[in-house]
């Protein structure tokens, strides 16, 4: 475990290297989501099958989330976006990155591409989209709900969810409503600088937009393609929001070939991605 000093607050960051002296293709930086998320939901899928593959993955807890500090205050999208800018300056990475973002943090990930254009060298939105005023207002509701349901009225609602769901997802639940009662989280995301539609279009990166075929946010693909001008829309079957920890081949597999440069995709499936995940299992 490695603790960074960004200057504002102190980031878990984990780093995977490729093996056996393989050379550096790509620097992969992976942002997870919000509340219930960190680190670990990159660390046991995407991260070993990049890093065999040649790819420098970064990873990181955000402000406030797993292993990092957790100020009082400072939750603004751009807070993020700054701490990732300041992540990057630390560890002197200095080169185009390819960003890959899940839920919230695909919204950190274009942030940073739309504010450095010159340090993005592709985005990866998992279940995700850039911060629009539709956005903060989806986030307002979705926290306001936290706020009431799980932050206030704690024991009940974990009650529920352990007999439905099961006892890690209420111990994760447990500590999103301690920091959604404790922090200005869920007062500071609301009202976070967006994007405006000429903003979003000033990325020019690749952009991969990948969806659970069950997924609300699928109804973006058309807007979000209509604005980038490199932008490809993968949906994966069957699936909701929790697409990365379900079907983590097919997301990764994605991802990869983008990462790759790779533009024939039909061939990326579970199946052909979990030869990639058994070669990063390998000694």
């Amino acid at each position: 475990m490695a603790m960074v000093d960004t200057g504002d607050v102190r980031l878990h960051v984990q780093r995977m290297t490729p093996k056996g002296g393989r050379p550096v293709t790509a620097t992969a930086v992976l942002v997870h989501g919000l509340l219930t998320d960190s680190l670990a939901s990159y660390y046991f899928t995407l991260a070993p099958v990049f890093a065999v593959s040649g790819i420098d993955v970064i990873m990181y807890d955000l402000r406030g989330h797993g292993r990092s500090e957790r100020p009082e205050s400072g939750y603004r999208l751009d807070d993020h976006i700054d701490d990732l800018e300041a992540l990057l300056d630390r560890l002197e990475v200095t080169g185009p990155v390819q960003l890959v973002g899940n839920s919230f943090g695909g919204s950190v990930a274009f942030g940073h591409a739309a504010r450095h254009p010159e340090r993005a060298a592709g985005v990866s939105l998992i279940e995700s989209e850039p911060a629009t005023a539709g956005w903060a207002a989806t986030m307002d509701g979705v926290l306001r709900q936290v706020l009431t349901e799980l932050a206030h009225n704690e024991a009940a609602a974990l009650a529920w969810i352990t007999a439905n769901r099961s006892q890690n997802t209420a111990r994760l639940a447990k500590g999103a409503a301690r920091l959604a009662r404790e922090t200005t989280l869920a007062r500071d995301i609301p009202v976070s600088q967006v994007l405006t539609e000429d903003q979003i279009r000033s990325v020019r990166c690749p952009v991969l937009a990948l969806y659970g075929g069950e997924s609300v946010l699928v109804e973006r693909a058309p807007w979000l393609e209509s604005l980038l001008p490199d932008c490809r829309t993968v949906v994966v079957p069957g699936h909701e929001h929790s697409v990365l920890v379900e079907a983590p081949g097919a997301v990764g597999g994605h991802i990869l070939s983008m990462i790759q440069g790779e533009t024939d995709q039909r061939g990326v499936d579970e199946q052909s991605a979990g030869a990639l995940v058994r070669a990063a299992e390998a000694p």
